[in-house]
């Protein structure tokens, strides 16, 4: 599985943006579960103790910008306590015959339906019109 952000809006320091555990994709697999009311996170235990020994590396982006990172990459957000809006779009790509043991609403496979060059512009149009 690899994943991709791309940014839509400038992401910054200063507006919480992605922070990345350089390496961390090397631990293998670490188990997610409810760590802040509906929040999935990586066990924090050994969240702590990677970042102990691995480089933390903010991703600055400019809107248009995408990231492709390792699904097993340790990653987190800070919260945008900024004026500036920070959206980006995250998109995850799994084999769909590597399904997982404890499916939920999150990760069953959907079909993707390809749509016309005009309707991403279009949408695009309306995005940039709504800051």
């Amino acid at each position: 599985m690899a994943s991709v952000m791309i940014a839509l809006d400038h992401t910054t320091l200063e507006n919480g943006c992605l922070k990345v555990l350089k390496g961390s994709h090397k631990l293998g697999r670490i188990d997610h579960s409810v760590i802040e009311g509906q929040q999935v996170g990586a066990d924090l235990t050994r969240v702590s103790e990677a970042e102990k020994h691995l480089e933390t590396i903010p991703v600055l982006m400019d809107p248009g910008d995408a990231l492709f990172f390792h699904s097993n990459l340790l990653h987190r957000s800070d919260q945008n306590n900024s004026p500036d809006r920070r959206w980006t779009l995250i998109c995850c790509y799994n084999r769909s015959n590597n399904r997982s043991f404890d499916e939920t609403e999150d990760a069953k496979f959907c079909k993707l339906d390809k749509v016309p060059n005009q309707a991403i512009r279009e949408a695009g149009s309306l995005f940039a019109s709504s800051k």
